[in-house]
């Protein structure tokens, strides 16, 4: 096999794992992930291995696996939201909010709107009510479609007038 088939192969096995996961099969999606690592190491693959170990509360593992995915690809900006999402997880508010930011940052990134979600979360949980309406605002703007953001938004800026 070229390198090329190799790399296609890996990403059609993390494919087929996230579709185990999302049928709740998490022991065979790690399976699949772990195979398609073996194959060839990608950062999605690494990523959304943490994301599983996350389904199982191995958070330690899950952000030990973010890490190696930013080392393979710095611009995938899923591994500094998903930390930042086990951050929150673990009551870390206030490191997660770099994680979080650089989430915004990464080239390589969908659904872009999440981390600025995830950082109104943690600004509305430390009171600050102006910061997280202005992380809700962006995020709404990426993703107008979100109408539960929205009303979220709408409730908050009610809430300062």
């Amino acid at each position: 096999m070229t390198c090329s088939e190799i790399h296609t192969k890996a990403l059609e096995l993390v494919q087929r794992a996230m579709n185990r996961q999302m049928a709740g099969e998490i022991e065979d999606s790690i399976r699949l992930y772990r195979e398609s690592i073996a194959l060839h190491p990608t950062a999605d693959a690494h990523t959304y291995l943490g994301w599983a170990y996350s389904f199982q509360g191995r958070i330690d593992e899950a952000i030990a696996q973010c890490e190696i995915a930013i080392q393979l690809d710095p611009q995938f900006g899923n591994p500094y939201n998903d930390i930042g999402v086990y951050l929150m997880q673990q009551q870390k508010f206030d490191e997660a909010i770099p994680w979080l930011e650089r989430a915004k940052q990464a080239q390589r990134y969908e659904p872009r709107h999440f981390p600025y979600i995830n950082l109104g979360r943690v600004y509305m949980i430390k009171g600050m009510l102006q910061k997280a309406i202005q992380e809700f605002r962006e995020a709404v703007r990426l993703n107008p479609a979100d109408t539960e953001l929205v009303q979220l938004l709408e409730e908050l800026e009610t809430k300062l007038q």
